[in-house]
């Protein structure tokens, strides 16, 4: 067992390391968890790396439990479940968390994204392939041979371009750039690293793109959350005229006009104006109230 999946193992009881049950319970569980302060993450951070206090790790692993679900949200589009991911991103997070060094300075969330996306990359590529390197059936017959071909041969003479070329019915310029698919390597910014426990940092660990903090991201999606559960509580306690002016007015693609709700409601465009304006007061104090 490594390290890092020791860790895992270790913490897995405590740091409720999955969606276990109902997801919505898990997920409201972990909204009612306190967000640390950048100091209260240092002195734990500390206190794990120095002493390998597993309560320490634990109270970080908690406290950053809802980035994961903010960011294993956005891979919902695989058709995976989604439960599934936040498990493989959670793993990613306590991985992120034995390897994190508060003397660098930065935010365990900005540090802890790129292994919680690590995590959740690799359970999609696991469970979701789509090879679309050859599209016709001529390149997916050249695609598979060439494959096989290159297991022993080094790059291709010109004579074996063009028999490889006359043999799959294609041209030797497709059979080049084919084997240049084969032979090519991307190059990470952000690699990672072997092994649980190899120590692998790259620059993009410690230099988070200042428009895509995962914390003002999640902060900004539940403040968007609450606004909205405010606002529907409050027109809720409007009367029908004017939560349909309000509504019709503001909160559709295809606005309607003063004139139009003033024929709807027999009354001039400003009496309309005047019941939108009087609505649009009374939702800014309930609001206001429920904030």
């Amino acid at each position: 067992m490594t390290a890092g999946t020791a860790l895992v193992a270790r913490m897995g009881d405590q740091a409720l390391a999955g969606p276990l049950g109902s997801l919505d319970a898990y997920l409201e569980r972990v909204s009612r968890i306190s967000v640390l302060t950048r100091e209260e993450e240092r002195q734990l951070a500390e206190r794990f790396r120095k002493d390998d206090d597993l309560a320490a790790a634990r109270q970080l692993v908690l406290a950053h439990l809802r980035f994961v679900v903010h960011i294993a949200r956005g891979y919902s589009g695989y058709g995976l479940p989604v439960g599934d991911l936040i498990q493989e991103g959670n793993v990613g997070l306590m991985k992120a968390v034995k390897r994190f060094d508060p003397s660098m300075n930065v935010r365990l969330v900005s540090f802890a994204v790129h292994w919680i996306r690590a995590e959740i990359h690799e359970y999609v590529l696991r469970n979701w392939r789509l090879v679309k390197i050859a599209t016709t059936k001529a390149q997916r017959k050249l695609f598979f041979n060439l494959r096989r071909l290159k297991k022993n041969l080094a790059w291709l003479s010109a004579e074996e371009t063009a028999a490889v070329a006359r043999d799959l019915g294609v041209t030797p310029a497709e059979v080049t750039e084919m084997e240049k698919r084969l032979s090519a390597r991307d190059m990470s910014f952000d690699p990672a690293p072997e092994a649980d426990d190899e120590e692998l940092y790259s620059p993009a660990a410690y230099l988070p793109a200042p428009d895509a903090d995962p914390a003002e991201q999640v902060e900004e999606a539940e403040s968007a959350d609450d606004s909205h559960e405010q606002l529907r509580g409050a027109l809720g306690r409007l009367d029908a005229r004017s939560r349909d002016i309000v509504q019709r007015r503001w909160m559709t693609d295809d606005k309607a006009t003063l004139h139009e709700l003033a024929d709807k409601y027999g009354v001039s465009a400003e009496r309309i104006r005047q019941i939108e304006s009087s609505a649009l007061g009374k939702l800014r104090g309930l609001m206001a109230a429920a904030a």
